[in-house]
This record gives structure tokens, C-alpha cells and sequence, in this order.
């Protein structure tokens, strides 16, 4: 296809309005994702992972209207033909829910999520005395990375979670040992129970990635602990002044997020068409969950 941009890269990223889109942009590209300017859109693609659905989507420049819905659908498929799913991000911070009603009578599901920002985190109201936070090191921890994410998100049974899960553990990895951000853990007795990453994302800007919980240590103060604990990492050994937090505005979450200074700079508007689920006729399994 016709490449009327060709920006690529920090040059492609650099061009993106909405804060969260480009500081996803930025660590997609640090973990080995490509980011290329169409001109009208840019075209995000992990090859490497092809059931990370916002690691293969289009980021669109404007509105999609009715008239263009299926175009933009046939688009997706020419430019990322090894993926099943269907994703989209909007471009626009200040775009309504509504922005994406083209894609909605398609079936595609919107999501709004809600950007944060602070330059300082404020120590966590509730201290978690019986756990030990540190950064995730060596095999063992990176293991336990894998079996609580899968815990927490996806179904075992399905057969393209696990390598989606560890692809994305394998990339979290290569980032921080390569002195790109931190991922830590609030770990009792040995057990790794909560953890999230930080990263830096240029521009003096640092993103936090994937806050996880164990369901049974939830409502202890393991997440805010790990937040605050995160924070102090990079703005004292990285060159990071503003920190960005991406959030469900419907989770109760982003109360906590609040109450350690964060507040809401913009929102991120995204639509996504889950793969169809099928049959594996072997296993009996459902496929294709994404």
C-alpha cells in the first residue's frame, strides 16, 4: 500500500495529539512493536504478538463516519492481515463516546478510558505492612509475572492466551533490563500477589503499565503501595518529571488514583471487534477470545 507519511517511529509517535495514545505509542515501540504514519492514520503492528489487540490497531486521524465504517474495516485487514480481531483508537482527546457510533452498528465495542496525570505521588493512605515491594528480578519473579496475569485476565483454557501473556511478559522484561522503566511486585512469603510497571515514554513523561492484584489481596493497599513505591524509582534514577496513568472511569480504581494525586488531563477513545470464538475441534476448547 501507498505510504503517503512515512513517518516512522519517534517521528510517527511525536505527530500523536492525545497523551495516552502517545505514550502507548512510545512503549509499544520500546517493547519491539512498529508505529507508521499513513497519513490519515497510523498503523500500529506487533508482529511478534498477534493477539495483542491494542498492539495491532489503527489509530485514526478523524471521526470515522458511516460512508467510510467499512472502508476503514477492509483497511485494518490489508494493513494487519494476521490479526482476527478488529481495534481502533481515535486520535482526538476531546472526542464523545459517540465518535465511533459508525463502528458500533458493525459490532464493535467502545471504550472510554480516563488519562491521568502528576508530577508527585502522595504516600498510599493505606500501608501494607506484611508485604515486601521490590522490582521484579530474575527468572522466578518473571515466572510468577506470567501465572498472575493469567490469573487475573484470561482464561486458561483458551490456547492463544498463555503465549499472548508471556509474549507480553517476555517484552515487559527486555524493557526494564534495558534500563527503560521498572516493573515491581508486592511479594508475601515468596508469593508475588500484586504488580505494575512504569516506564519511561519520552518527553520526561513515565506511563505506568498493567496494575494487577491477586483477587484474594485486593482492598489492602498492595496497588497504591506499589504505585507510589514505582514513582520514587523513576523520578529519582530516570529523566521523568510528569507520571501518566490510564484508567476505567467505571473502576473504582481511579479513586485510589486519585487520592495519590493524580488528576484527569483528558480521555482515550477506542473501538475493538473481538475475534469470533470457535471450536477447537481437538481440544474442545473455545478459540479465538482474544
Amino acid at each position: 500500500m501507498q505510504d503517503p507519511h512515512g513517518a516512522t517511529g519517534d517521528a510517527a509517535v511525536a505527530s500523536v495529539r492525545s497523551l495516552g495514545y502517545r505514550t502507548d505509542l512510545s512503549l509499544l515501540q520500546m517493547t519491539g512493536s512498529s508505529v507508521v504514519d499513513r497519513g490519515d492514520c497510523l498503523v500500529v503492528a506487533t508482529t511478534g504478538n498477534p493477539h495483542f489487540w491494542w498492539g495491532n490497531f489503527l489509530l485514526l486521524r478523524e471521526r470515522p463516519t458511516v460512508a467510510k465504517a467499512s472502508g476503514w474495516v477492509h483497511r485494518f485487514e490489508q494493513e494487519l492481515p494476521w490479526a482476527t480481531h478488529r481495534a481502533f483508537g481515535l486520535d482526538d482527546p476531546d472526542a464523545p463516546h459517540g465518535a465511533f457510533s459508525a463502528l458500533v452498528s458493525s459490532g464493535h465495542q467502545v471504550e472510554r478510558t480516563t488519562v491521568m496525570t502528576t508530577d508527585a505521588v502522595l504516600p498510599p493512605p493505606h500501608p501494607c505492612p506484611d508485604a515486601i515491594l521490590r522490582p521484579l528480578s530474575g527468572d522466578d519473579d518473571w515466572t510468577q509475572h506470567v501465572t498472575l496475569a493469567m490469573l487475573i485476565h484470561h482464561d486458561a483454557e483458551d490456547p492463544t492466551a498463555l503465549p499472548f501473556v508471556e509474549a507480553r511478559a517476555s517484552a515487559h522484561r527486555r524493557a526494564v533490563e534495558s534500563d527503560s522503566g521498572v516493573w515491581v511486585g508486592a511479594f508475601v512469603d515468596g508469593e508475588l500477589v500484586s504488580q505494575l510497571g512504569l516506564l519511561a515514554a519520552g518527553a520526561g513523561l513515565g506511563r505506568y503499565q498493567d496494575v494487577e492484584t491477586h483477587p484474594d489481596r485486593r482492598r489492602q493497599g498492595l496497588a497504591g503501595a506499589l504505585v507510589h513505591c514505582a514513582a520514587g524509582i523513576m523520578l529519582r534514577s530516570h529523566d521523568v518529571e510528569t507520571l501518566v496513568m490510564v484508567a476505567d472511569p467505571d473502576d473504582a480504581a481511579i479513586r485510589l488514583y486519585r487520592s495519590l494525586g493524580f488528576t484527569t488531563s483528558e480521555h482515550q477513545l477506542g473501538a475493538f471487534l473481538p475475534p469470533r470464538k470457535h471450536t477447537d475441534p481437538e481440544t474442545g476448547h473455545n478459540v479465538g477470545a482474544g
